[in-house]
Order: structure tokens, then sequence, then C-alpha cells
């Protein structure tokens, strides 16, 4: 299946799409020592959650899909060097509602992330007039 929204993401800062699936998106975000932010090499939780707002993006995969809203939980820190792997399933689509889980893990498979995704898919694009 072919991607069809946020085509021009920066995926060094928002994650590299692996694979887009009817409902099913995943996303791997290689931690890098730019999105540190002490001496410990810990990671900005913005870049993860941008990583899980990218695949829930790419999980609805239409052209003006947009976030509403999303309740997250980071359940494990993620330093510089870590690559996170975020898996996103279109849960429910009611209408223009669409809402996504992602969950997130480590490459020991340890579970760093989840949230619920509040997306909605619009007639025309957020700014177009």
């Amino acid at each position: 299946m072919n991607l069809k929204t946020h085509l021009a993401i920066n995926q060094s800062l928002c994650g590299q799409l692996l694979s887009v699936d009817e409902g099913v998106a995943i996303v791997k975000l290689d931690a890098t020592s730019e999105m540190i932010v002490d001496d410990y090499r810990l990671v900005h939780g913005g870049f993860i959650f941008g990583a899980a707002d990218y695949a829930a993006m790419a999980a609805v995969n239409h052209p003006n899909v947009v976030l509403g809203s999303a309740e997250v939980k980071f359940l494990k820190p993620s330093i510089s060097g870590d690559a996170i792997i975020l898996k996103a399933t279109v849960k429910e689509a009611n209408g223009k509602l669409r809402s996504v889980d992602v969950e997130g893990v480590d490459e020991a498979g340890a579970k760093i992330f989840v949230g619920v995704f509040t997306c909605f898919v619009l007639e025309k694009h957020v700014l177009e007039k």
C-alpha cells in the first residue's frame, strides 16, 4: 500500500516509515544525539510523540487526516542510540473520526510508549480555504 499522507515529513526527526497497510503502520525512530536533553543522553519525549503521531497518521493514511487529541503514557526512558519501533493500529472508524492505538517498543521489545490518538479525516486540507 502506498502512503497518501505526510509525504514531506522529515523522517530523521519523526521516524522512518517501515510499513503501511490497511489501518496499520510501523515507524522506526532512531534516537540521535540531536534529540538529547542532558548529560545522561535522555531523549526528549516530544520526538517519540512525533514518531507516534506520524505512525497514527500513516495508519489512517488519508491526505486530509489531522490529529485532534492524544492520550499517551511514557513507560520507560529512551537514550540516544536507541531504536524505537512504533506500531499504530486504527481501532475505530466512525464518520470522520478515527481512533488509533499506538505502541512503542525498544530494541529489546520492552514497551516504552502507549497512546490513543484521536484523528479526523477532513473533506479538504485543514489549511485550505
